[in-house]
């Protein structure tokens, strides 16, 4: 017997609701204590509703919710003018729609298929921006020991989620031979890429969606909003100002229908890996999408990994690679990068976190 289920994973949807990757979630906690009313019930925002509520100090907490490239990107914004709020979240979401041209691996016209197309063939031109995005795709690659490495796509296309594919022994050690990031060259000089190997692919899926989320809040700071949550489908950038409270975010259970408990972020972003995800099971075995590198199968040493980190890419990334490190080694790294907290589950439910994670309420499993 088999089944295949795909969890949603929206942050900034309040209550339970979901999205797609992480099921990081956030909390009602905050507004259920400083909403008085509810202003403007909808209005629309360059192609998204935008709801407006008016918080206890007397400010405006405006929400638009968008589908972007299949995934639910949301933003909460609180400001003193509603007109400048709106305007800073419409160019907020007009840069993330920008990053399509950037790194989707499904559209052909974009650069990372474009390198992808010139494998083996010689350097090409790239954006600084994403230039700049592979530059760090590398480096966690280096710090993991590649555990996260977006030459994985080079045997994307053996596993099926949706299809119940298992790939064979024989077809994963031929694929196994492509994947290795230190065959991309970074030539910043010419602002170019070369991918040496004519059968190794990149795909940034593990990076794309932190790296929207990082360009739309830097375009609300560049605006002087300071209060806000950026949220798509799971991977979070959150800010509060100088003075205001926490955003509580609900970190999702791995294996129950609630959350494993509730955490406060006042800046920086958040991101979380689980294998209930995306998955299949097929007697008795989970398959699901997060793989490890070196053996191209499935990897079985975390249920779930939770990454705090300056930026959404940064928590992007080690989302995954903490999580096919596991939470010996996966907690060992995190401690030593500034800036960054994590908190794996081992295959057993036991919860592990670094040193400076925030206090969470854990539900249903003991902390270490």
């Amino acid at each position: 017997m088999s089944r295949i289920s795909q969890h949603n994973r929206s942050a900034a949807r309040k209550g339970t609701g979901s999205g797609e990757k992480t099921r990081c979630r956030l909390g009602l906690g905050r507004f259920v204590l400083v909403l008085l009313s509810v202003v403007i019930p909808q209005l629309s925002c360059g192609g998204g509703d935008l709801t407006s509520r008016l918080t206890a100090d007397g400010r405006i907490h405006l929400t638009v919710e968008r589908e972007l490239m299949a995934t639910l990107f949301r933003i909460d914004v609180i400001v003193d003018d509603s007109e400048l709020g709106r305007e800073a979240i419409d160019a907020a979401f007009t840069e993330i729609e920008k990053a399509e041209g950037l790194l989707s691996n499904w559209d052909e016209r974009s650069q990372i298929s474009e390198l992808n197309h010139s494998a083996g063939t010689g350097p090409v031109t790239v954006s600084n921006e994403l230039l700049a995005v592979l530059q760090r795709a590398f480096e966690v690659a280096e710090l993991t020991n590649g555990a996260f490495d977006i030459s994985f796509a080079s045997c994307g296309g053996l596993w099926s989620i949706r299809d119940r594919r298992i790939p064979s022994d024989e077809e994963l050690v031929s694929c196994l031979a492509h994947v290795d990031y230190r065959k991309v060259a970074l030539d910043f000089e010419r602002s170019a890429v070369y991918i040496t190997d004519p059968e190794t692919r990149l795909g940034i899926a593990g990076l794309a969606k932190g790296y929207r989320v990082d360009s739309a809040a830097g375009v609300l700071l560049e605006r002087g909003i300071t209060d806000f949550v950026v949220d798509g489908g799971g991977d979070m950038r959150v800010s509060t100002g100088s003075s205001g409270p926490s955003w509580p975010i609900n970190v999702a259970h791995p294996r129950r229908d609630v959350p494993l408990g509730t955490l406060g972020v006042a800046s920086g972003a958040i991101a979380t890996s689980g294998d209930y995800e995306w998955y299949f099971e097929a007697e008795g075995v989970r398959y699901h999408h997060i793989l490890d590198p070196a053996t191209g199968q499935p990897a079985r040493r975390s249920t779930s990994a939770t990454v705090i980190a300056p930026s959404a890419v940064e928590a992007d990334a080690l989302a995954t690679g903490l999580f096919v490190m596991g939470p010996k080694e996966g907690l060992a790294l995190a401690e030593r990068l500034p800036g960054v907290e994590a908190l794996l589950i081992a295959p057993d439910l036991t919860v592990h976190t670094t040193s400076g994670f925030p206090p969470v309420v854990v539900l249903g499993a003991a902390s270490s």
